[in-house]
């Protein structure tokens, strides 16, 4: 089964992403803190990351290069508040794959999430 490993501390979208995954046939771990993603990231490496921009202590740049140093790396996708433009900008900085705002993210999420694995840029 797909390993995907998620970034947040937000119960309503740790549930939606975790419902979408179910749906998918894929499995989902989740993290709190970014400590605990990369604990989790170089036990199993993930096909997926998923970022929530608005978690506690994220320090995107750092987070985003410990996972492209993971063999093989995952595609990382984050999401934030639309209104954060500046913390937007700087996941697109750090080398997300995707960088969505947390509305378009949530709809995307039940169609696109197994295509993220493949193409995280794609449409």
């Amino acid at each position: 089964m797909t390993n995907i490993l998620l970034l947040s501390d937000d119960l309503i979208f740790t549930s939606r992403v975790t419902g979408a995954a179910a749906a998918a046939n894929l499995a989902v771990r989740v993290a709190k803190s970014q400590e605990a993603l990369l604990v989790l990231a170089r036990q199993t490496p993930p096909a997926l990351a998923i970022l929530d921009l608005a978690n506690p202590g994220l320090n995107i740049d750092a987070c985003v290069a410990a996972l492209k140093a993971i063999d093989p790396p995952p595609a990382i996708v984050a999401y934030g508040p639309h209104v954060d433009a500046a913390g937007l900008k700087a996941a697109r900085a750090a080398g997300c794959d995707r960088v969505l705002p947390r509305s378009q993210f949530a709809e995307e999420l039940p169609t696109r999430l197994a295509a993220w694995i493949e193409s995280p840029q794609g449409d």
